[in-house]
């Protein structure tokens, strides 16, 4: 699943060469028996983040953006609800600190959800603002999830 506005449609190229290394990572790496931290794919061009967690709530979720890396967030193992609302109409809780690439929002009023599950992904550029780690209607679940970062 790729979601985003037509008006951003043809501004990225989700099949470029740093995309291809992307999916190929998660094709051919056994991504279950990978540690948590971070998975060199192509030096800062391309980068994995293993990360493991129990789905929390949305008050413990804050929605997120980057500047320099897209997310292809990839669910290897467990269900999240996945928060999305574009930056533009979300409320900064905090100046983007440049070294994390990452700014938080404060919680919108309205803002869409999909649940990932197991071999589900989500591609964020950084127009789009996303609340990852929410657990879904079933409640708090473990999960596996393997963070791309391809850099812009």
């Amino acid at each position: 699943m790729l979601t985003t506005n037509i008006e951003l449609a043809e501004k990225y190229d989700y099949l470029s060469d740093k995309f291809k290394k992307a999916f190929a990572f998660l094709i051919d790496t056994d991504l279950v028996a990978l540690p948590v931290g971070r998975t060199e794919i192509d030096g800062d061009e391309v980068f994995a983040n293993v990360q493991s967690y129990t789905t929390m709530t949305p008050e413990e979720c804050a929605f997120e953006s980057h500047k320099a890396y897209f997310d292809l967030q990839y669910v290897a193992e467990g269900e999240e609800c996945f928060g999305y609302e574009p930056v533009k109409n979300l409320t900064p809780s905090m100046e983007y600190d440049e070294n994390r690439d990452l700014i938080f929002y404060q919680e919108p009023q309205e803002a869409g959800c999909v649940i990932l599950k197991a071999g589900d992904f989500a591609i964020v550029p950084p127009e789009d603002g996303h609340a990852p780690r929410r657990m879904t209607p079933n409640g708090p679940c473990q999960v596996k999830k393997i963070v791309v970062k391809v850099r812009v």
